[in-house]
């Protein structure tokens, strides 16, 4: 009688559970309404879902209840030789007692997170006889995971999978309809050029014109495949995380001589401001550089001849900072907050510089998945400032 209730108990939940999550859209959200969702169905210390990229044929922690975000996301778990692998190549749940007793356990997740691992519930996340991915509960808190508990998860992980693939359509889907908005205006202007390169009556001179301004719609197009696919990657959650504990000051050097020509072409200078006994941080190095490069650019891209771009790092009681000033035209008021949206272009500046409008959407994409933030500060005729706020640890 205890079981049955248990279960009619879960299944209530489970229905006002499905009804959150075929509302939920954003992908980074629905998966932590996911797993705690099942930690508190199943009675579990924390749960994580792991995502398989079957392209590379890779799994790899997504989002944990409990756990360091940074530890966690991005760690590769192999499809040989861990439990998780296990349930997706049997396409079967496991409950265990006792990991370190089960020699499919993949103990470096142990090592990575410092998080100790003694019971485990695992399900494959499948939709359309494709695998999604993995939902895990650990160490449940009285007892051991039961046949109840199984079902339960079962039901959860069958809505979740569905959530997970419509969720990531409509990321898509949105992204793409964006997406193919900007490409028109640069094939319409090489189907321009194509066209008057076929008049007899061009003069060379004009001809030139033509050439160069085909081959610069080209790049602009290259630019936007390339950073199009960047972001598709970030949004959809399969990008992995890379992290390690580095000195700042190399990496922002690094930056600081990648965008000095382009600095020496606008007549603007740089200057890098590190206090010398500033610690190591905790981050992807190469998606650091991609943001603080993204920022350098736009600082030089939108400043005045002659202008400064201060490039500071600096800490906090919680977290250390990287900060971005110009001395440029500065941003209207109006348009700070829509200044992260995909594709947004501030009016003040349209016409007058060129880009995709998705450098700042990618710069925001990363940040959020070191769990941190971006902010923005900026007046009109004197410069802006973006500051991003990273974890201390």
């Amino acid at each position: 009688m205890d079981d049955l209730q248990e279960r009619l108990d879960g299944y209530r939940r489970l229905i006002e559970i499905s009804r959150d999550l075929a509302s939920t859209l954003d992908l980074e959200s629905l998966l932590y309404r996911i797993i705690h969702a099942a930690a508190d169905l199943t009675h579990a210390a924390a749960a994580s879902i792991l995502l398989y990229d079957d392209a590379a044929q890779q799994l790899y922690f997504q989002v944990a209840t409990n756990l360091d975000q940074q530890t966690m996301r991005g760690l590769a778990v192999p499809l040989e030789g861990s439990i998780a692998g296990w349930i997706v190549t049997h396409r079967q749940p496991v409950r265990i007692d006792n990991v370190h007793a089960d020699a499919r356990f993949f103990a470096q997740v142990e090592k990575m997170t410092q998080f100790t691992t003694t019971s485990l519930m695992g399900i494959p996340l499948i939709t359309k006889d494709k695998v999604v991915g993995v939902l895990e509960v650990l160490n449940k808190r009285s007892g051991a995971f039961t046949e109840v508990d199984e079902d339960l998860l079962l039901v959860l992980g069958a809505q979740a999978a569905v959530a997970i693939v419509n969720a990531r359509l409509f990321a898509q889907s949105d992204l793409i309809a964006e997406f193919v908005h900007e490409l028109r205006t640069p094939l319409a202007s090489i189907g321009t050029s194509t066209y008057l390169l076929l008049r007899p009556e061009m003069s060379q001179e004009q001809r030139e014109n033509m050439i160069h301004n085909i081959y610069s719609e080209t790049q602009r197009l290259n630019t936007l495949a390339s950073t199009f696919l960047d972001l598709a990657r970030l949004e959809s959650g399969r990008v992995q995380y890379n992290f390690s504990r580095f000195d700042l000051l190399p990496l922002l050097q690094e930056c600081c001589q990648v965008m000095q020509s382009k600095a020496d072409e606008a007549a603007v200078t740089l200057a890098l401001d590190v206090p010398a006994d500033f610690p190591p941080v905790e981050a992807d190095r190469d998606k650091l550089k991609q943001v603080v490069i993204n920022l350098l650019s736009n600082a030089i891209k939108y400043n005045c001849r002659g202008g400064r771009v201060f490039l500071r790092a600096g800490l906090e009681e919680e977290c250390w900072t990287l900060a971005v000033q110009d001395t440029g035209l500065g941003i209207p008021e109006e348009d700070l907050p829509n200044l992260f949206q995909k594709f947004y272009r501030v009016r003040l500046s349209e016409g007058k510089t060129a880009g995709t409008g998705l450098g700042l959407s990618i710069c925001k994409q990363i940040v959020s998945g070191h769990r941190g933030r971006i902010g923005v500060t900026s007046k009109l005729g004197e410069g802006t400032t973006f500051t991003v706020y990273l974890p201390r640890k």
